[in-house]
């Protein structure tokens, strides 16, 4: 595991799993909770790609990113995807339990972003921050409204990974020679087009973490009479967002509701209106032949249903900021990290919000005797 400057790693024993964490060393373990920032990787990934974020932060918070199982450091255990991602978000709970920490300031990206608002409906939290967040209603196989395209989520789930991109994912292949490689995906994938850093390493070796075992990615499926001929399966981490599994469209009805920062790229290809991982959008592109038409298998539009979704909770009461970034993929919080840093602050209160319109300028003029 690469570290960066000021980053450490230690593990958690949980009474589900042990879990991997990462700190900054000088960090308060004793910081209040209105101090205390938690952050959740993505699909295919780990606590790795926080490491940028974790050093540009204020030295007063204290800042822990988690490991999911299956990922990074942490155990491999198998993920039951008929509970949703509430494994993950489980785990989540007992490792802040064990740490002590009762409520903190929730950071979820890509798929973290369902954990941790599936968090937020089972334990009280003080911030939700969704980067990239995968749709409330899950990833494929449903309507505008979030209702289901077909009873066994047909296109959904482990089905759907490329098997060559998991042989890869097995063999820990990092160079850059196929385009399902880990390290090609990262670049078509991860970020928009002209992303560069000297990090890259670090965040291939961050995906190629990612355990294959049974019960972790991707995941297993069904035979389906539907297009493109399976569906859903039962275990594993793409079954965990597919529809009849995952729905965390109830946060419009917390009460309390935590305040929600939603930040996102324009050009992210995974999560998107048209997504190039969502097969029903890929067979309407002619890339998977069948395709059945647009009545039938429609794509997915993630996007405007969390903004429907979100746009409910912020009727209903609660404090929704949306930022959406010009030409930004999959990953924010690298490509725009000065943004996302300020973002981040001002959702949990660190910062205060900038006057909209500004205020009014004010000359004051001193006297020399002054």
């Amino acid at each position: 595991m690469t570290l960066f400057d000021g980053i450490t790693a230690r593990t958690v024993e949980t009474p589900q799993l042990s879990v991997n964490i990462l700190e900054r060393t000088g960090d308060d373990p004793a910081a209040p909770s209105e101090r205390t920032v938690v952050l959740i990787h993505g699909n295919v990934s780990s606590s790795l790609f926080w490491q940028e974020t974790m050093q540009d932060l204020p030295s007063d918070l204290r800042v822990i990113a988690v490991d999911l199982r299956g990922f990074g450091d942490t155990e491999n255990a198998p993920v039951d995807a008929t509970r949703g991602v509430r494994d993950f978000s489980d785990d989540l709970h007992a490792t802040l339990t064990a740490l002590g920490i009762e409520t903190a300031h929730l950071v979820g990206w890509s798929m973290g972003g369902g954990v941790v608002m599936q968090y937020a409906l089972d334990h009280p939290v003080l911030s939700l921050t969704l980067q990239a967040p995968v749709s409330p209603y899950g990833f494929g196989g449903t309507r505008r409204d979030g209702s289901r395209l077909t009873d066994d989520d047909a296109g959904c789930g482990g089905g759907g990974a490329n098997p060559d991109f998991v042989e890869r994912l097995n063999d820990h292949d990092a160079t850059d020679e196929a385009p399902t490689s880990p390290r090609s995906v990262f670049r078509s994938g991860y970020v928009a087009a002209g992303y560069t850093t000297e990090h890259e390493d670090v965040w291939v070796e961050s995906m190629l973490s990612t355990s294959t075992a049974t019960g972790n990615y991707p995941g297993d499926a069904v035979t389906s009479e539907s297009w493109p001929g399976f569906g859903a399966g039962g275990i594993g981490v793409l079954n965990t967002m597919t529809p009849g599994h995952f729905d965390v469209s109830g946060i419009v009805d917390l009460d309390p509701k935590p305040p929600i920062l939603w930040i996102h790229g324009t050009a992210d290809a995974i999560v998107s209106d048209s997504s190039f991982y969502d097969l029903n959008n890929l067979g309407k592109l002619g890339v998977i032949p069948g395709w059945p038409g647009d009545d039938i298998a429609p794509a997915q539009e993630m996007v405007s249903q969390t903004r429907d979704v979100l746009g409910r909770y912020a009727a209903a009461g609660g404090e929704v900021a949306e930022i959406s970034l010009e030409g930004v993929g999959h990953s924010p919080h690298l490509e725009r990290p000065a943004e996302f840093r300020h973002a981040l602050l001002e959702a949990i209160g660190y910062v205060g919000h900038p006057h909209d319109p500004a205020p009014p300028t004010e000359a004051i003029i001193l006297r020399s005797s002054d």
